[in-house]
C-alpha cells in the first residue's frame, strides 16, 4: 500500500509499504479522508517526541472497514467508520482512578499512519473508540472525531452557561473548534489571532468579536479588584471602531506603546463605554497557541474567579511565571488539558452525528496522497486551517 513517510523535518515521501493483515480483534480500515493536525505540523516543522522519524504519521481519519480479524463482532467488511487513534489500557493506576486520558500506556499504544491508503486498528481501540459513521455525515466531517474529542475534554469541567463570555486565543483548527463548541453552549465568544484570514473564518463561524493581536494585545490589561483599567479612549477614525490605549501591562506584546483594538472587523469593540461599561473580564480564557508568553498573558484577561484553560502544548522543558497575587486573591483557576477519555470521544461523536457544529468550514482544501507535502508547505506559511488528504 502507499503511505506518506515523514523522513525528517520539512520532508515527506510517498512510499510503498506492506499492507498489514488484521490479527485477532483488529480491523483494517481503507482511509477515505485524513486531516492535517497541529501536532503533525509541529512534527513536520521541527520533529515531535511522539512521532518517530522516519515513519508514518497522521491520526485524524475516517474510512471503510476493509477486513476484520477474528472475534470482531461489532464491525464487518464494508462498514463506514470513524475512530480516534488511541484508547486507555483500563488496567494501569490512572485507569483505575478513571483518569483514562492519563493512562500510563495511552501514548505508547496509539497508532499513526492516517496519511496512507490503509490503517490497522488494534483491539483496544476497536473495543472502545471506533464508531459506525452515519450516512448523512461525510468522511471529511467524520475525520474530525479525534480533534473534537480533545476539545470536548478540555471544556468538560467548565460550567458554561448562556451569556458567559469566553476568549479564545489562537484561531487555528483547535481554537476554531473551541469557538464552535462554546457557541453551541450559548457563550459569547471573542477570538484573537495574528492572521486576518483566520479571523475571517472565526467570524463566519459565529465569533461575536475578533481582533488581530499583532504585535500583540487586547485593549484591557488590569483585570482585578477594580475591574479593567483603561486610559484615553478615542475614535480610531476607522468605521467608528474605538482604540483603547493603556499604560498598564501589555499582555501579548513586546511593544508597550501600541495596543490594537478589540473588535477589529466591524464588530465594534468590546470596551465601548455604553455597552460594556461593567465588563469585568472574561469568564473563560482558552489558550490555543502553545506559546509560553501567551500562557503567561492569559491570566490578564480572565475575571476574578474565572478559569483559564491551557490547551496549547508548549515545547518540552518550557517554564512560565505567574503573579501569585492574581491567582490567589482573585481565585483564578489555571487548568491544563491533555488528550481525551472514551466518554469524551462518545460526546464528540454525538455532536458530529447530530450536526450540532459545522466543521466543514475548517477545511481549506484537499490533496491526494501524492501531494501531502504541498498541504504542509502551505500550513507552514500560515495558509489555510486544515487540509483533507484523500487517498
Amino acid at each position: 500500500m502507499l503511505a506518506n513517510i515523514l523522513v525528517r523535518p520539512g520532508k515527506i515521501e510517498l512510499r510503498e509499504i506492506p499492507l498489514p493483515k488484521p490479527s485477532r480483534g483488529e480491523i483494517l480500515v481503507k482511509i477515505k479522508s485524513s486531516l492535517t493536525c497541529g501536532t503533525d505540523m509541529k512534527a513536520f516543522k521541527r520533529g515531535h517526541p511522539v512521532i518517530p522519524m522516519p515513519g508514518i504519521f497522521g491520526h485524524e481519519f475516517s474510512g471503510i472497514v476493509a477486513e476484520t480479524g477474528k472475534d470482531v463482532k461489532s464491525f464487518k467488511e464494508g462498514d463506514e467508520i470513524m475512530a480516534v487513534h488511541s484508547a486507555p489500557c483500563l488496567k494501569c493506576r490512572f485507569c483505575r482512578k478513571k483518569l483514562y486520558n492519563l493512562c500510563d500506556n495511552i501514548m505508547s499504544t496509539k497508532i499513526l499512519g492516517a496519511f496512507a491508503e490503509y490503517i490497522l486498528l488494534p483491539p483496544h481501540i476497536v473495543k472502545q473508540n471506533v464508531f459506525h459513521k452515519p450516512e448523512n455525515l461525510s468522511f471529511d466531517e467524520a475525520a474530525f472525531l479525534e480533534p473534537l474529542s480533545c476539545v470536548v475534554h478540555g471544556m468538560e469541567s467548565l460550567n458554561i452557561m448562556k451569556g458567559d463570555h469566553a476568549l479564545v486565543i489562537g484561531a487555528g483548527p483547535i481554537g476554531l473548534l473551541h469557538l464552535l463548541l462554546l457557541k453551541e453552549n450559548g457563550a459569547m465568544v471573542t477570538v484573537a489571532d495574528k492572521h486576518s484570514n483566520k479571523l475571517k473564518t472565526a467570524k463566519n463561524l459565529g465569533a461575536d468579536f475578533v481582533f488581530i493581536n499583532n504585535p500583540p494585545s487586547p485593549p484591557f490589561t488590569k483585570v482585578g479588584q477594580k475591574g479593567i483599567t483603561t486610559e484615553n479612549i478615542h475614535p480610531s477614525g476607522k468605521k467608528g471602531i474605538r482604540r483603547v490605549f493603556t499604560s498598564t501591562i501589555p499582555p501579548f506584546g513586546k511593544d508597550p506603546s501600541f495596543i490594537p483594538p478589540l473588535g477589529e472587523g466591524g464588530q465594534g469593540g468590546i470596551l465601548r463605554r455604553n455597552t460594556f461599561a461593567d465588563f469585568i473580564g472574561f469568564d473563560y480564557v482558552l489558550e490555543c497557541t502553545g506559546m509560553p508568553k501567551v500562557w503567561e498573558a492569559s491570566v490578564n484577561y480572565v475575571r476574578r474567579g474565572g478559569t483559564v484553560i491551557l490547551f496549547g502544548g508548549c515545547k518540552s522543558d518550557t517554564k512560565v511565571t505567574y503573579d501569585t497575587g492574581r491567582l490567589h486573591y482573585d481565585e483564578i483557576t489555571l487548568k491544563g488539558t491533555f488528550h481525551y477519555t472514551p466518554s469524551d470521544v462518545k460526546k464528540a461523536y454525538n455532536l458530529l452525528c447530530e450536526r450540532k457544529i459545522n466543521v466543514l468550514k475548517l477545511i481549506s482544501g484537499s490533496y491526494t496522497l501524492r501531494h501531502t507535502q504541498k498541504a504542509f508547505d502551505k500550513l507552514s506559511k500560515g495558509i489555510g486551517i486544515k487540509y483533507a488528504i484523500i487517498p
